[in-house]
């Protein structure tokens, strides 16, 4: 029978004691999406510059990709599906387009892109699977909580084969909360019947650190494999690889 404890978790010159659980995002921490995310964002800005030529290139910088580049902090790499689409949507009404046809064209475009790249998920980090793998069997909780929808989170939790070391697969659905809302935060901790105060937080963005910092969390821990910084301001601690976190 496995067992919780409360565990000191240690990451650089940052320690983390009375830890329960650890709650990870998904895109840019624990599975690498930047090409599949540069190439849903090129694929539907192609599509609706298509329709309303013109559209395209600024639609692209809106999403974070110039050329073959992705900003870890950009729009596609960062916000909910439902925020994508929104915010493509603001881009096509600028052209005189009624809002609900334009919000029907954007998500119509992000669906057929998805289609065409089709949707398996992206491979794992170096490190993933062993970090969660060693978490559990120190007898933590360990999730996820992700800005992609719930059934994503699931889609990838069983295409890698983690679901013996995940015991919660979270994502931001239509209608409900979205990153940096502590409410999600929170909701996360009590599925998992563990209190803020003893549950990090691990995240590539600065929406991760806020969300879990206004939660009341026991810390954040930010990850940037392209070593930007600012990329997740307000963590408690920054690291460039998931093996930099262990338990003691």
């Amino acid at each position: 029978m496995r067992c919780n404890f409360l565990v000191t978790i240690k990451c650089r010159n940052a320690t983390f004691p009375n830890i329960q659980a650890v709650l990870f995002d998904k895109n840019g921490t624990l599975e690498d999406s930047e090409e599949y995310l540069r190439s849903l964002a090129q694929r539907s800005a192609r599509m609706i510059d298509a329709q309303i030529p013109g559209v395209g290139e600024p639609l692209l910088m809106a999403f974070g990709v110039n050329g073959n580049n992705l900003d870890p902090a950009g729009l596609v790499s960062v916000a909910s599906r439902h925020e994508t689409e929104v915010a493509a949507a603001a881009y096509i009404a600028e052209t005189g387009r009624g809002w609900i046809e334009s919000l029907e064209i954007a998500r119509k475009a992000l669906l057929e892109a998805e289609k065409y790249i089709g949707q398996t998920s992206s491979p794992l980090f170096v490190g993933s699977l062993e970090i969660l793998k060693n978490l559990f069997e120190a007898g933590l909780k360990v999730g996820i909580l992700s800005a992609a929808d719930t059934t994503e989170v699931k889609e990838f939790v069983k295409y890698h084969k983690l679901g013996d070391y995940i015991q919660l697969q979270m994502g931001v659905d239509v209608g409900g909360p979205t990153k940096p809302n502590p409410i999600l935060f929170l909701q996360a901790c009590e599925k998992l019947g563990v209190e803020p105060s003893t549950t990090l937080m691990v995240g590539d963005s600065v929406g991760d650190m806020q969300m879990a910092r206004n939660a009341g969390a026991a810390g954040c821990i930010g990850i940037t494999w392209v070593d930007k910084q600012e990329n997740v301001d307000g963590a408690d601690v920054v690291i460039n690889r998931l093996d930099e976190i262990t338990v003691l």
